[in-house]
């Protein structure tokens, strides 16, 4: 059985155990995850070391941003996902079922309060005030 089989049908047994989240949130935050670790292997000249809760929490959220755009935080919430603590929740349901590792320090309160989702996920597609006044006003002519 591949590695890849082994993380499905794990993961059958996870969502089958709690039913919160679906495959899908559990395969984003994995694939995630691999974004994350590879940013900080070359931010860290290829010197591989744990990622933290927060900088898990950083990569989410720019992964999801690249994958969904202006739709990420309706995806999340469609997978209910609606605050950082449901990420900590993903990940540590991944631990309990060795599909993660983590170290003694790590824990579920470290994605307590991580980012406002509206914030992470909606203010970046909002036109700025700037661009708008910008535009000239048309509608007296």
């Amino acid at each position: 059985m591949s590695r890849e089989e082994r993380f499905l049908e794990a993961l059958e047994r996870i969502v089958a155990g709690d039913a919160r989240y679906p495959g899908e949130a559990y395969l984003f935050v994995r694939e995630a995850l691999d974004f994350t670790q590879k940013a900080i292997l070359k931010a860290n000249k290829n010197v591989a070391r744990h990622v933290t809760g927060q900088e898990l929490l950083a990569g989410i959220r720019e992964y999801g941003l690249s994958q969904f755009g202006p739709m990420t935080m309706a995806v999340l919430q469609a997978w209910g996902i609606e605050r950082c603590e449901d990420f900590g929740e993903v990940v540590f349901n991944l631990v309990e079922h060795g599909l993660l590792s983590k170290t003694p320090q790590d824990s579920r309160e470290d994605f307590k309060g991580g980012y406002d989702f509206a914030k992470a996920f909606r203010d970046p597609f909002i036109p700025s005030r700037r661009g708008l006044q910008s535009i000239p006003d048309t509608s007296a002519s």
